[in-house]
């Protein structure tokens, strides 16, 4: 391929995902750098042993070896059927989410303790299924904020659009008028990530963190009675940008490194 025609086609793939352009990229002050997000939600049988031991025994320090930090793990709060485990991995960038599965092919470490996981018998799996989705932070929140020691309550959202437009717009109005608002009312946010590979797509993810779940409550009826926040809604470019909003309430699990 041609220079002219690779640049362009960067070009193309930056704007579609909301990514650095080759010549912002290139420019003295480039902005901070996105980091990449790996979400696996795991449909588990009864029986979560085998998995608790494979992420905390095998998969989490084979990660951690591999230059990833700050992998979480939650469970669903209360009873879930089937059980659900939620996986996120942080990658700095696109290209060590790719270099990452060579490595852990690699590893022989990884290898000997995944064995038992491996050998987990047909009749009896560890999990009926699991999805991913991979995600790029958002601009105005670029890195992936540890929750302080006491925060112990994580909710997770998926803001669901009906176009890729409106996706864009509620980006922008995270990015533009949103985060301050979070900040001076308690929504104490983890990670925000635009879906770029995943189901229900356009959509983003984000994740708060927060002491208990009164503590959760008693902050987004401040978020909510916000002056700004009222502001904000009212404006026309942010109109119709949500068209569904799914939220779950997770705890972590024991090995969570987040």
């Amino acid at each position: 391929m041609k220079r002219r025609q690779f640049v362009s086609a960067a070009a193309l793939a930056s704007a579609a995902f909301g990514l650095p352009s080759t010549k912002s990229m290139a420019s003295e002050n480039p902005p901070p750098a996105r980091e990449f997000y790996e979400l696996r939600e795991y449909s588990l049988r009864w029986n979560t042993t085998e998995m608790d031991k494979w992420l905390s025994q095998a998969l989490i320090p084979a990660l951690n070896r591999a230059g990833i930090s700050g992998v979480g793990v939650w469970k669903e709060a209360g009873h879930s059927d089937p059980p659900k485990l939620y996986l996120l991995i942080s990658y700095p960038s696109m290209q060590t989410y790719l270099d990452t599965a060579g490595k852990l092919k690699s590893d022989t470490a990884y290898q000997a303790a995944s064995q038992a996981y491996n050998a987990i018998p047909v009749t009896n799996p560890v999990f009926e299924r699991f999805s991913t989705s991979l995600m790029v932070a958002f601009e105005g929140f670029p890195k992936l904020k540890p929750p302080s020691k006491t925060q112990r309550f994580f909710e997770m959202r998926r803001y669901e659009s009906y176009s890729d437009d409106a996706a864009t717009r509620k980006i922008a109005m995270f990015n533009k008028e949103e985060f301050p608002i979070f900040d001076k009312t308690g929504l104490h946010s983890i990670f925000f990530g635009q879906v770029i590979a995943g189901e229900k797509m356009p959509c983003l993810t984000y994740m708060l963190g927060f002491d208990n779940e009164q503590e959760r409550d008693a902050n987004w009826k401040k978020f909510l009675d916000d002056p700004d926040w009222k502001r904000i809604t009212a404006l026309p470019e942010y109109a119709n940008t949500v068209s569904k909003v799914v939220k779950i309430y997770l705890e972590p699990m024991p090995y969570s490194q987040i």
